[in-house]
């Protein structure tokens, strides 16, 4: 389902290499905002050492945001040391194609991070990429993401109910 992440867990440090390994993936597009930022701009305690130690394993990396604020932008991916996309227009698919040639992959070898449904599960699952929902950093959030958070838990409700009977078999 269009709808539904291929994973979803609390954030990006529980992704772990043998994960995106058994996917068959070689590069990560992440998100920003609350994603590896909360809205204070604080970068996510721990996220620097995680993608040091996925970039060790031959992972690239790029971020894909929405935000149209690119210094903002610019100092994660600087912080990161990795390239970024701006204003990518999530969920279509010109931001993801852009992200695709920049880290010179084919879609099915790429995983997009994200903590929206309705901007990185949807876009990346229509560019059949290997999604990875993670929970918002903060629950501060900007008006119109507040808006779509209350369809976006019911929809991770049902997520969550549909796996837990596959677990149970």
């Amino acid at each position: 389902m269009i709808l539904y992440p291929d994973f979803y867990c609390k954030n990006i440090k529980d992704v772990d290499i043998e994960k995106l390994k058994e996917n068959n993936i070689k590069g990560i597009i992440l998100d920003v905002d609350n994603t590896l930022i909360d809205l204070d701009r604080k970068l996510l305690e721990g996220a620097e050492e995680w993608c040091n130690n996925l970039k060790e394993q031959n992972i690239k990396f790029c971020i894909l945001s929405n935000s149209n604020k690119k210094e903002k932008v610019k100092k994660v991916a600087k912080l990161l040391d990795i390239p970024y996309i701006y204003f990518g227009t999530k969920p279509l698919k010109r931001g993801f194609k852009k992200a695709k040639e920049m880290l010179n992959l084919p879609f099915n070898e790429l995983a997009i991070i994200g903590d929206q449904i309705f901007t990185d599960v949807i876009g990346g699952n229509r560019c059949k990429m290997y999604t990875i929902l993670v929970e918002p950093i903060s629950t501060r959030e900007i008006f119109i993401t507040y808006i779509k958070r209350g369809l976006e838990n019911k929809i991770i409700k049902q997520y969550k109910r549909k796996h837990q009977k596959e677990k149970e078999g």
